[in-house]
């Protein structure tokens, strides 16, 4: 009869290197898990294979070794920075006498205390069942068959088959409701773009700083810590830009290396944000010798999920922490923006960042100015009600003239309409938006 062991915080960690990737860098990375799943790290056991070995992922020496450590200190739990197939964990948890859990649970365990809307929650325990059931053997094993013999005949499959329908029961609830969810963010999707409102999504690596940098360019006000997932739960906040009307920023969750795909089949709903957004804003840490590495990852992710053909611009956080870097805004070949240095935290480039967003989701506007006759009044009253006015006068001979922000074809669309020519009403050459707000607006740069 095997019965698991009972689970706790103190943990020995267990990271072995498989060929030539950055073994410290990983390293660091799943002790901060750890750190962020509450475990108490008495011991960390590393080495070096070719391939993993298919009965304990570790060779029997190393399985050893751990057991020594595991007595030594006294710990309760044993959490692997690999993912380990279910038969794996149960002999390893036989073998040792503790509780063994892999990287993609240790995961699933940080969404499950991180989580705090109730989509989130739905989310979390979805992929956790998900993740479950194909590892619900392990606890029954004294009831994996029926047996010959009187006294023998247990009912094992019968319990396991009951267990089993319960988790899929429940599983179907969760999709069910979450498809609920799907179908809410559609609408709302569908509303932003019935009124033309920009969006905006914000994407990156892991405690990169995206829930600091929503704060700071919408004056929110969600949760933000130095640990990895701080946040899971999708906010959208609405944020003024230099011209050309608002645009709604979307906070999402955090990828990781490695990131399991129960948690990204789960997410699916929240990360819809991401794939219908207008740009994604992918979010580094600049200080971080390994953003590049970061930033693969983060692709990579983007791709599964079917979001890397979206545009971007890339945001280089934490510039707070480099020597000799200034707050800018740099362009691709067509005069594009591409990629803006800041800091969330002291707020340095903020106001650049917003003028690139200005500029890429408004690279269609220019600013004209228009002299309307007194009988032109429908086209006056259609300009302000698209919210392209940005200044009115009025002259001695009774004309109005407007200082307007609007796309060319749409200024073209409406002085066709009121039967009038461009060339009677425009009383200088039209300026790009972006030109425009940089030689008269304030010093944005």
């Amino acid at each position: 009869m095997f019965e698991r062991p009972d689970s706790g915080q103190s943990a020995v960690l267990v990271h072995i290197a498989f060929g030539a990737w950055d073994y410290a860098e990983a390293d660091r990375e799943f002790r901060e898990l750890a750190s962020s799943a509450g475990a108490e790290v008495l011991a960390h056991v590393g080495g070096r294979r070719k391939a993993p070995d298919p009965r304990y992922f570790i060779g029997g020496g190393k399985v050893d070794e751990i057991a020594a450590v595991l007595a030594d200190c006294a710990a309760q739990l044993v959490v692997f920075n690999h993912d380990l197939s279910p038969s794996q964990e149960r002999n390893l948890e036989k073998r040792l006498g503790a509780r063994v859990l892999d990287r993609a649970g240790l995961i699933l365990d940080i969404f499950a205390r991180r989580a705090r809307s109730h989509e989130g929650k739905l989310q979390v325990e979805l992929a956790q069942l998900q993740h479950l059931m194909t590892r619900l053997v392990r606890g029954w094993s004294h009831l994996d068959s029926q047996k010959g013999g009187i006294g023998l005949r247990g009912p094992g499959e019968t319990q396991l088959e009951t267990d089993r329908r319960l988790l899929a029961q429940r599983v179907k609830t969760l999709r069910r409701r979450l498809h609920k969810v799907r179908a809410r963010r559609g609408q709302g999707r569908a509303a932003r773009r019935r009124a033309q409102t920009p969006v905006v999504a914000l994407v990156g690596y892991t405690n990169a700083g995206k829930s600091t940098l929503f704060n700071r360019l919408t004056g929110a006000d969600i949760h933000t810590a130095d640990q990895l997932f701080a946040t899971l739960d999708p906010t959208l906040r609405r944020v003024q830009l230099p011209f050309g009307g608002p645009l709604i920023l979307a906070d999402t969750v955090g990828f990781i290396r490695d990131l399991p795909h129960e948690l990204v089949a789960a997410f699916r709903a929240t990360l819809e944000e991401t794939r219908a957004a207008d740009v994604l804003l992918h979010v580094s840490d600049a200080a971080d010798p390994e953003r590049r590495a970061h930033t693969r990852q983060v692709e990579a992710v983007l791709a599964e999920i079917g979001a890397a053909e979206v545009p971007r611009i890339e945001v280089c956080n934490k510039i707070d922490q480099l020597e000799q870097r200034a707050p800018r805004i740099e362009y691709d070949a067509d005069g594009v923006p591409c990629r803006v240095w800041v800091s969330a935290m002291t707020g340095a480039g903020i106001e650049d960042l917003r003028l690139a967003l200005a500029e890429f989701c408004h690279r269609d506007l220019i600013e004209d100015t228009l002299s309307l006759p007194p009988q032109a009044g429908w086209l006056r009253s259609q300009l302000y009600e698209l919210g392209a006015v940005q200044h009115e006068t009025y002259a001695a001979d009774g004309k109005c003239e407007l200082q307007v922000l609007i796309s060319e074809q749409d200024l073209e669309q409406l002085t066709a309409a009121a039967g009038l020519r461009m060339q009677d009403i425009k009383t200088a050459p039209a300026r790009r938006a972006a030109s425009a707000v940089m030689a008269t607006g304030p010093d944005l740069r």
